[in-house]
């Protein structure tokens, strides 16, 4: 499976704050839903990338190094797991909607078990115990659907869509629990939930600057092989030969 290398230390915190203009972009960008050029908004989307990279440059990924080095790694690990069960009814949902119930069933089952056994999620009990981590959004279930890939959309901070997978922007905010609570309490738990996410990312996108020629399309294809593959469950199908290497059917 591709890493996922974009910035996203922002993104929960950005989810909270901009949750009307998160709507409003949704409702705008399934427009063209149906197009067939992967990066029809290259324009708007370098531009974004830019300004994201030099944000993270300079502001967000120092925190993430600073925390990392002060942060023991247990504790990381357990507020990695406290935000992934806090999120993951978001995951329960769309198992549910791409008809994968008995995956679905294991989900809530999972949720249960990590907020209660698991001390509120800081334990990942569930795992151990057979009910796996799933990774699913809206923008899978549209694409399960039959909905079309889109364009690739690189949003400021928030990182990289397509307009298919916008659609879950809106949909993961409202199923964010973080929305529904005190902003006194809630920010700063979207802010550490956003320095860890980065923190987490460190390998990944030193990786991608000391070997991609133009980060911003290694970014692209990374993502557009990511979601390929969640959308098919790993299992996503290979090119013929021929199309592989372009033979002709002449003889």
């Amino acid at each position: 499976m591709a890493v996922f290398v974009v910035p996203a230390s922002c993104r929960h915190l950005c989810r909270i704050l901009l949750l009307p203009a998160l709507l409003l972009l949704t409702a705008c960008a399934t427009t063209p839903i149906g197009s067939t050029d992967p990066d029809a908004l290259e324009g708007f989307n370098r531009p974004a990338y830019n300004f994201t990279d030099g944000a993270d440059r300079y502001l967000i990924k120092p925190v993430a190094e600073t925390y990392a080095t002060h942060t023991p790694r247990l504790v990381r690990a357990g507020i990695t797991n406290f935000f992934n069960n806090l999120l993951y009814l978001n995951v329960m949902v769309n198992s549910f909607l791409q008809g994968k119930i008995g995956q679905g069933f294991s989900d809530a089952t999972r949720i249960v078990a990590n907020t209660t056994i698991g001390l509120g999620g800081l334990v990942d009990v569930a795992t151990p115990i057979g009910l796996p981590s799933h990774d699913e959004d809206f923008g899978q279930t549209l694409a399960v659907w039959g909905a079309g890939q889109g364009s690739y959309l690189f949003l400021p901070l928030l990182g990289p869509n397509t307009t298919r997978d916008t659609p879950d922007l809106a949909m993961s905010t409202l199923l964010n629990p973080l929305i529904y609570i005190k902003a006194a309490i809630a920010l700063p738990l979207a802010f550490l939930n956003g320095v860890n996410t980065r923190a987490n990312l460190l390998s990944a996108t030193a990786l991608r600057d000391e070997n991609a020629v133009d980060p911003y399309i290694f970014t692209r294809e990374a993502y557009l092989q990511q979601r390929r593959d969640l959308i098919f469950d790993g299992n996503a199908p290979t090119e013929g030969i021929d199309d592989m290497f372009d033979f002709d059917d002449e003889d």
